[in-house]
């Protein structure tokens, strides 16, 4: 299935700093694809549109704001039950380098260095963080000073970098590394994306931090943002996502290849958390046509 995922070339040129396109639209028609390029992608008078990024799978409201840094992350906007003529989408696509890690590593750039990593799973902004940059990302598309121009899109990521936002996709469906700033849950974290298909008791992991079971869930949580057990089921979902898009395996064969033990237990937790059945699941990327 990996041969139906378009590789979109952009029109960002290695001569320029971003690439900017304001268009109004009527509906979404383009299809599911990735592309080497950041991308941070607004949307307004939207509701009822499809997001998908990753194997996150979401109907927007009437404003989307959401920063893909992730080269090989899918993600697409399906038109679904949006009946909105008036659809506007301001699209930003800059090079990775354009951030280099000698400007990130240096302190002034800390929380948009942590929100650009945080992005390679796909990253959706909050409304309140959105109207923060509301205006600037309307002078940016009529700034004509190429340089002004760049100085706004750096304004507009520190802006949105203190905001409050949300993961999209899952780490383990991105096939992007977890980062913390402990050793211990990094170590934890290793050993769970290497024996996700085996069952992982509390006792064995706080062994591992060398830590009690109750003290290991406390300081599992502080870091990671989660509790153990919801960390696993994510991260089995998300090799079960990937799974589904670029394998034919059958859905009862995936199930037990990421360390569900039940079928039925895996289809509810699987359309609990991505909002579908796994086979609507793997639809959604099957249908769209393939593009050499």
């Amino acid at each position: 299935m990996a041969e139906r995922l378009i590789r979109e070339i952009t029109p960002l040129s290695d001569k320029d700093c971003f690439y900017i396109a304001d268009r109004y639209k009527k509906e979404f028609t383009y299809p599911i694809h990735c592309h080497e390029e950041c991308e941070l992608n607004f949307i307004a008078h939207s509701k009822g549109v499809k997001r998908i990024v990753g194997d996150s799978v979401e109907v927007i409201g009437d404003y989307d704001l959401v920063l893909i840094t992730g080269k090989e992350l899918e993600h697409v906007w399906e038109q679904h039950e949006c009946s909105s003529a008036d659809i506007r989408e301001i699209t930003i696509q800059f090079s990775p380098s354009l951030l280099s890690e000698g400007m990130l590593d240096k302190n002034q750039f800390n929380t948009i260095r942590k929100m650009m990593k945080d992005a390679e799973c796909g990253i959706a902004f909050s409304l309140s963080g959105i109207m923060e940059v509301y205006q600037q990302l309307n002078r940016l598309t009529t700034e004509r000073d190429g340089f002004y121009a760049v100085l706004h899109l750096f304004g507009i990521l520190y802006e949105l970098s203190k905001c409050e936002y949300k993961q999209l996709s899952s780490s383990a469906y991105a096939k992007i590394n977890n980062h913390s700033d402990s050793r211990r849950i990094l170590k934890v974290q290793q050993y769970i994306q290497e024996n996700y298909e085996k069952q992982l008791s509390l006792s064995e992991l706080a062994g591992l931090a060398h830590m009690t079971s109750s003290a290991f869930s406390r300081f599992f949580k502080l870091h990671a943002g989660k509790n153990v057990t919801d960390f696993i089921i994510d991260y089995r979902l998300g090799v079960a996502a990937r799974l589904l898009v670029d394998t034919a395996k059958g859905v009862s064969e995936i199930c037990y290849d990421c360390g569900f033990n039940n079928l039925s237990n895996f289809n509810r937790i699987f359309r609990r958390k991505k909002g579908c059945s796994p086979k609507e699941f793997r639809k959604l990327y099957s249908k769209k046509k393939v593009v050499v």
